[in-house]
């Protein structure tokens, strides 16, 4: 089977767990906003928060990915687990630091400039996060490690299983009834965390059950931390956390200055970021599926395979951009009424939109680049290029426009603001980030021309 087929499969299986995972926010939003529109509010800080923690600490995770991807190529099962059973430490202390700042929420909301009466709905919604963060960040360990195998289906089966789960329970515990009170948002995150605990406990059984696993020798006694590959992880995955950490938060942390905007505003902006979310998961399981094959030829030590599956990768991710931007744009209104029925939510919203459509071309490319960079272990360079870009010119330069203006522009502050500017950061931290994968890609195909011109 070609790259491409095997690419195809594998980011078609990653991308329908993705949606079913997506679906939940969606679900939440559309809950929250028909129970209110300071429901819908609170859930925009509130989701904004806990979506930078999760996003981040996911991300060191996932680093996880070549690592296992190269250990399958290279024909090395059991390394695979005992490399699994010290990530368990990693994803305990991510556990750990997680659950702190989302137990205290409220230093961020201050300085955010968040209106007082949405502070305590959005701590209590966090708190409840806070015991679901630790068994999301084990399923996504498990979910890391069937991409590595190139067998992402079962954890496709429990994703869309748990959106089955996740939709009556956010009705049901958010507007009560059946003898239970009316939870309102918190209700949501009431449903997210028995969702999470029913996933975690399927794929415990399946690890434990299933004759796919049963090469790795998972269940193995827990050995100590073994300094030198927790060493490894590290180089790997802080660079690649902190580097998602920047470019969600110079995403979610609009909802929290667009907040003081007003209950309107922010309900807008969180139908546009749910939007956005939901379109960048088509890009990240192209990313997942092409890292994995592109890792999977390095291990086996074929770094001409590994160049050709990126490129198929990168034309597939940018086909895929332009035909979604354009869907979007057509039907811009019509998705925003779907969310909302209230008239000033949908007239804020509708623009917004328009601007996703734009966001996405450029979001699909970086996000991509990035993912294939992590292949070859350049995790430093992205870093410095998103905290310049998406952090300064974007979420800082929206910031300015919005609420100072800048030269002869006043200030304007509307969602689009923030919007605007950070599709024109994005768009330069995409040119960067091609640049970056040309390069690499060429010193690889030069280092394996040398290698095998040395053993004639």
């Amino acid at each position: 089977m070609s790259d491409l087929s095997l690419i195809a499969r594998h980011a078609g299986t990653v991308l329908t767990g993705q949606l079913a995972v997506m679906a939940f926010g969606i679900t939440d939003t559309i809950v929250a906003g028909r129970h209110a529109e300071a429901s819908l509010a609170a859930l925009s800080v509130a989701s904004a928060i806990f979506v930078s923690v999760y996003v981040a600490l996911t991300g060191v995770l996932q680093a996880l990915l070549p690592v296992w991807s190269e250990q399958r190529g290279a024909h090395r099962p059991e390394a695979i687990g005992q490399s699994l059973r010290q990530g368990l430490y990693l994803c305990a202390l991510a556990s750990v630091a997680g659950a702190a700042v989302l137990l205290s929420p409220g230093p961020l909301l201050g300085a955010a400039g968040v209106p007082p009466a949405l502070h305590a709905p959005v701590e209590r919604y966090l708190a409840v996060l806070a015991t679901a963060l630790p068994l999301a960040l084990l399923f996504r360990l498990f979910s890391t490690l069937n991409q590595a195998l190139g067998q992402p289906r079962l954890v496709t089966h429990i994703q869309v299983l748990g959106l089955v789960l996740k939709v009556p329970l956010s009705i049901w515990l958010t507007f009560g009834g059946a003898g239970l009170p009316a939870l309102g948002v918190e209700g949501c995150a009431w449903a997210t965390l028995l969702v999470q605990a029913a996933m975690l406990a399927t794929a415990l059984w399946l690890a434990r059950t299933q004759a796919l696993y049963r090469p790795l020798r998972l269940w193995q006694r827990l050995e100590r931390p073994d300094g030198r590959q927790l060493r490894h992880f590290a180089r790997l995955g802080v660079p690649a956390g902190l580097a998602i950490l920047v470019e969600v938060t110079s995403f979610t942390l609009m909802a929290l200055f667009i907040a003081r905007q007003g209950t309107t505003a922010a309900g807008a902006h969180q139908i546009a970021a749910n939007l956005a979310a939901v379109l960048y998961m088509v890009p990240l399981s192209l990313a997942i599926a092409t890292s994995a094959r592109v890792s999977f030829w390095r291990g086996a030590g074929d770094e001409a395979r590994a160049r050709l599956a990126a490129l198929t990768g990168f034309k597939a991710v940018g086909l895929m951009a332009i035909a979604l931007a354009a869907l979007l744009f057509i039907a811009k209104d019509a998705v925003v009424t779907l969310y909302s029925g209230h008239a000033a939510v949908v007239a804020v919203g509708a623009p917004l939109v328009a601007w996703v459509a734009l966001y996405h071309l450029v979001d699909a490319v970086q996000c991509f680049c990035i993912f294939v960079l992590r292949c070859y272990r350049i995790t430093i360079a992205p870093l410095v290029v998103y905290s310049l870009l998406l952090w300064g010119a974007g979420l800082g330069g929206g910031y300015v426009l919005a609420y100072h203006g800048w030269g002869p522009w006043p200030a304007q502050p509307t969602p689009a603001v923030f919007w605007i500017t950070s599709a024109a950061a994005l768009a330069v931290t995409a040119l960067a980030f091609v640049a970056m994968l040309r390069r690499c890609l060429a010193r690889a195909d030069g280092a394996a021309e040398n290698l095998n011109e040395n053993r004639r």
